[in-house]
């Protein structure tokens, strides 16, 4: 939707569209990285609050952020946040594998040069990055790590001639992110992200795309394993402590 310069916020410093835009970045950021509860509801009155903006911009994030199935909606009853479940995870890699292989075949079939130079240069500066937080004593998730390793997979598919396709990849890479994001336990993982990540490189720019299909099937399932295996831990030490006061 797009307004006039006439529609201005609550307080007359700016137009609503671009309040609500501010407000869909910092609450879509807040989704993704795990920083709000899952199912918990989302009332209008409590968001206006947080994110310091009218009920007009607030209710249009909602609904733009619904719209990417990040948060669920009931009819009369308002917006809450999608749960995160093993079902879930599974379906998303498994489309997301579906997806992002045609994705790379039609890249790695109409490669050029600059595609090269591009995907070369996105592995080489992703393996200078540390994937933890380089602060002292800090074991949570590098945002620059996480930059780089989109633009990696961005620049794998960006040949593919299909801008459609890479906006149907981008937008399962978020609800991947999230995933990453809520699994992760602050300890470094023990597997080679830059090998995985070479190796899918490589075989692209060989022409080897049977090979680098397998690759990324294989560093994406690996990934989802990964964080389901995180999420079990996680349930079975809640419900320990449980078992726990039921024994005393």
């Amino acid at each position: 939707m797009t307004y006039g310069a006439a529609n201005l916020n609550d307080d007359g410093t700016g137009s609503k569209s671009t309040l609500a835009s501010t407000v869909y970045h910092q609450l879509r950021d807040d989704l993704l990285g795990g920083a709000l509860e899952t199912e918990s509801k989302l009332r209008v009155e409590w968001v206006v609050s947080k994110y310091g903006a009218g009920a007009s911009p607030v209710r249009e994030a909602l609904n733009r952020l619904a719209s990417e199935g990040l948060l669920g909606r009931h009819d009369q009853r308002g917006f809450f946040i999608m749960p995160v479940t093993a079902m879930e995870l599974e379906e998303l890699t498994r489309t997301r594998c579906w997806i992002e292989e045609r994705a790379l075949r039609e890249s790695i079939a109409h490669r050029t040069a600059e595609w090269e130079e591009q995907l070369v240069l996105a592995l080489h500066r992703l393996g200078r990055a540390s994937r933890l937080s380089p602060q002292v004593l800090s074991s949570s998730l590098n945002p620059d790590w996480e930059k780089l390793h989109r633009t990696f997979h961005r620049a794998l598919i960006s040949a593919c001639r299909s801008h459609w396709l890479v906006g149907f990849c981008d937008q399962l890479s978020d609800h991947a992110y999230r995933y990453r994001q809520m699994a992760n336990d602050g300890e470094s993982i023990g597997r080679d992200d830059f090998g995985e990540h070479r190796l899918i490189a490589e075989c692209a720019l060989d022409g080897n795309a049977d090979g680098a299909v397998q690759a990324l099937i294989d560093h994406y399932q690996l990934t989802a394993a990964m964080c389901l295996e995180r999420f079990k831990q996680s349930e079975a030490a809640k419900v320990a402590p449980s078992a726990e006061r039921i024994r005393r």
